[in-house]
């Protein structure tokens, strides 16, 4: 199992534009195609096949902690910004909540 510095280093390096990409090309290669975490890494840019078959590793581990209740479901909070609208800030209080309650 990693640990959690790993797991928020290899985060860290990964910009919200590749997040995104990422969600999609996993959408579009399943399980069965062939050269799959390549064709994931081309599709996401700037990644190996091993960085992106990684950062795949990482989520499903996150689900299985979400799953088993290792990680209490959040405490949202109302944005400051006005109905709707998120903050950088908030958004990064949001993600070390969710990390401070994993017990790895």
């Amino acid at each position: 199992m990693a640990s959690l510095s790993m797991t928020n280093s290899a985060r860290a390096q990964w910009t919200p534009k590749q997040n995104k990409l990422f969600e999609q090309a996993l959408a579009v290669y399943d399980k069965d195609t062939p050269d799959r975490w390549h064709n994931i890494a081309r599709a996401v840019g700037g990644k190996s096949a091993e960085e992106v078959r990684r950062y795949y590793e990482l989520l499903v581990e996150d689900i299985k902690h979400i799953e088993s209740g290792k990680v209490p479901f959040p405490a949202y909070r109302c944005p400051s910004a006005g109905a709707g609208a998120r903050t950088a800030a908030g958004s990064l209080g949001y993600e070390s909540d969710r990390l401070k309650h994993l017990k790895i």
